[in-house]
């Protein structure tokens, strides 16, 4: 399973990367975009029930499953149009299977804020709608792709047109 850390710079990613692989591989300083390149760390999943399985099927060694944790640079406003480097995270963020998302909710006057002021509600307000705004460009795209396909008489395609004007209408929404 693969979890990309998103938010805002100077909310904690980093320092909240560095806490669950249990690592100092993660740079946390007091600036925005402090990481350039994503932070990547695997931690094992250990279960003790994984040992009483292996004896009921006479198994040779525990194998435990694993969580690959990202850490990648803040997400600002304006990402989704290409600002910064997010337009390539964007493009890869569509493949993990889920996203962990960090609200500063701590006022401290030595850590900067990219927005000036602490305001959780509005942070994820500005995350959403650009996570939001990549996933408008994604289905813009498909529903282009599947027009051509559907005109060509394909059966399939026909079928995807009512679901892709329904997921288009929901995050218009």
């Amino acid at each position: 399973m693969q979890i990309w850390i998103v938010w805002l710079p100077n909310v904690g990613k980093s320092t909240l990367f560095n806490a669950l692989t249990q690592s100092y591989a993660a740079e946390a300083a007091n600036f925005p975009f402090c990481t350039i390149e994503p932070n990547v760390g695997i931690v094992n999943v250990n279960d003790e029930r994984l040992e009483q399985i292996r004896v009921v099927v006479n198994g040779n060694k525990i194998v435990p499953a694993n969580v690959e944790f990202v850490d990648i640079a803040g997400l600002v406003e304006g990402a989704s149009k290409g600002e910064w480097l997010w337009n390539k995270f964007l493009s890869h963020i569509r493949n993990v299977d889920a996203i962990l998302q960090v609200v500063r909710a701590f006022d401290d006057a030595n850590v900067h804020h990219v927005s000036g002021s602490i305001d959780p509600k509005r942070d994820i307000e500005i995350i959403n709608l650009e996570l939001i705004f990549a996933d408008l460009e994604t289905i813009d795209k498909r529903i282009g792709d599947n027009a051509k396909k559907a005109r060509a008489g394909d059966k399939e395609a026909k079928s995807r047109e009512d679901v892709y004007a329904r997921l288009k209408s929901h995050l218009e929404d």
